[in-house]
């Protein structure tokens, strides 16, 4: 796969450092509230990025890391009047629950803040013994910027006027702050009173970790000094990621991350999400309103990852055809091929090749759903022992891309024998081609036959005469 570095701003051809395993870390959610469908832009373009590895062979080795330890979640978990363990966990199962019914899967190790405070106190003790941190008179600590001459890197904040020596006795203390903000930031911060009881004992006094922190301990953790790909939103290019680059480097040495994968935001209906305006939807918003997960899945697929894409209700609408177009083209392709199961071929060498190779450029999964569907227009002149091994390689690619396909109502609720349902395929697949001979044409056959076929919106009827 070739797929754009944020830090070199080019494509570059992935490979693992090991030569066995590609091991990747990404920026999972913060358990304070149900998460979004502009949070899961990004968790489902994860999820297609590892599936396409998988597919094409490679081993995995997966991290996403959870936030349970940082000013939204022990606000709201102080404000609920619930332990932070009991607040975080609640919204965690939320969190998995609709993954699961994105048909996401789940990461090799998910580690959590919480779980991990020795190991974020031990790399802050290593960054203040080599003279990049330092502890304020509250007993809070600081990274100094001004330490590390590769800041802004990642970002390109070098190509700006950066001069720090401006900044240097300034401070950041919340956990997320200003995007145009370049101050030193926190590493540990001093118990306040409404943090709680969220405090833990360290050198420099109670208190506990700040949220840039976290990431860069528990990648030291399960991935060393040196791993394959780092990613995430793109509103985490800075500060976020930059002050994990700063943060592990100084610490640990190494060098970090070789790829850096970031997902565009998500638009609805033209704007931002929020909540003022409601369209900040969630997946329960949207079964309410009608919609399967799947369907949400599919239409933030339908964009290329590095363009914004604008959610509407109308592109559901229009999510929910392609399933069911993909469905009967598929149903097609096994009609025509029978029952070969023992029948593959690669995808290279599939109907289907050019929507594998669009996954492998850059992760350009609308081209990629643009040639399934010219694929499946192509396979219908397939002999059937073709049909059967392009069928393999279609699967291979849907399944690359997490789309389960609706069950087609016709074929569980008509007694029709095959060779009918057969018939009526492919007569509706001449009717969605406008080849309104061959439609017509197999509409007769199947009334010479004892059957007549009745169409609507999402599919037909067969009943016998």
């Amino acid at each position: 796969m070739n797929l754009f570095d944020t830090l070199t701003r080019s494509k570059r051809e992935l490979s693992p450092i090991d030569g066995k395993t590609f091991r990747f870390y990404c920026c999972g959610p913060t358990v304070y509230g149900p998460a979004h469908i502009g949070n899961f832009r990004t968790f489902v373009m994860h999820d297609v990025f590892r599936r396409v590895l998988e597919t094409s062979g490679m081993a995995t080795l997966h991290v996403r890391n959870i936030t349970d330890v940082d000013d939204k979640t022990i606000r709201d978990s102080q404000a609920a009047g619930k332990s932070l363990r009991e607040f975080t966990t609640y919204w965690l199962e939320k969190f998995h629950a609709d993954c699961v019914a994105l048909n996401c899967l789940s990461p090799h190790i998910e580690p959590s803040a919480l779980d991990h405070i020795p190991q974020q106190i031990a790399m802050i003790e290593k960054l203040i013994e080599k003279g990049n941190a330092y502890a304020s008179d509250d007993g809070s600590v600081y990274f100094k910027v001004s330490s590390f001459p590769e800041y802004g890197k990642l970002s390109h904040l070098d190509t700006r006027e950066l001069d720090l020596g401006k900044t240097q006795n300034q401070r950041a203390d919340a956990d997320e702050y200003e995007k145009d903000s370049i101050a030193d930031f926190v590493l540990w911060k001093s118990r306040k009173d409404e943090d709680g009881e969220n405090y833990w004992a360290s050198p420099w006094g109670e208190g506990r970790p700040g949220w840039h922190l976290e990431c860069s301990a528990m990648i030291k953790e399960y991935l060393g000094n040196d791993f394959d790909l780092h990613s995430g939103g793109v509103d985490l290019v800075f500060p976020h990621h930059e002050n994990e680059i700063a943060q592990s480097r100084c610490s640990c040495g190494g060098d970090f991350a070789a790829h850096w994968f970031h997902i565009t935001h998500l638009m609805v209906d033209g704007g931002k999400m929020s909540k003022s305006l409601g369209n900040l939807y969630t997946i329960d918003d949207l079964a309410q309103k009608g919609y399967t997960a799947m369907e949400v899945r599919y239409v933030l697929i339908s964009g290329h990852y590095r363009k914004q894409l604008n959610f509407t209700l109308d592109s559901l609408h229009a999510a929910k055809e392609a399933l069911q177009k993909l469905a009967k083209g598929r149903a097609l392709l096994a009609s025509i091929g029978g029952n070969q199961a023992d029948c593959s071929v690669a995808v290279e060498s599939s109907v289907f090749a050019p929507a594998w190779e669009s996954l492998n450029q850059d992760l350009n999964t609308p081209a990629a759903l643009g040639h399934l569907f010219s694929g499946l227009k192509a396979s219908q002149n397939l002999k059937s022992n073709e049909a059967a091994a392009n069928l393999a390689a279609f699967d291979d690619i849907l399944s690359a891309l997490g789309l389960e396909l609706p069950v087609q109502e016709q074929e569980q609720s008509s007694d029709a024998p095959a060779e009918i349902q057969e018939l009526a395929e492919q007569r509706w697949q001449a009717k969605q081609n406008k080849d309104w001979a061959a439609s017509d044409q197999l509409r007769d056959q199947l009334s010479s036959a004892g059957w007549t076929i009745k169409d609507n919106p999402d599919g037909y009827e067969l009943s016998q005469l």
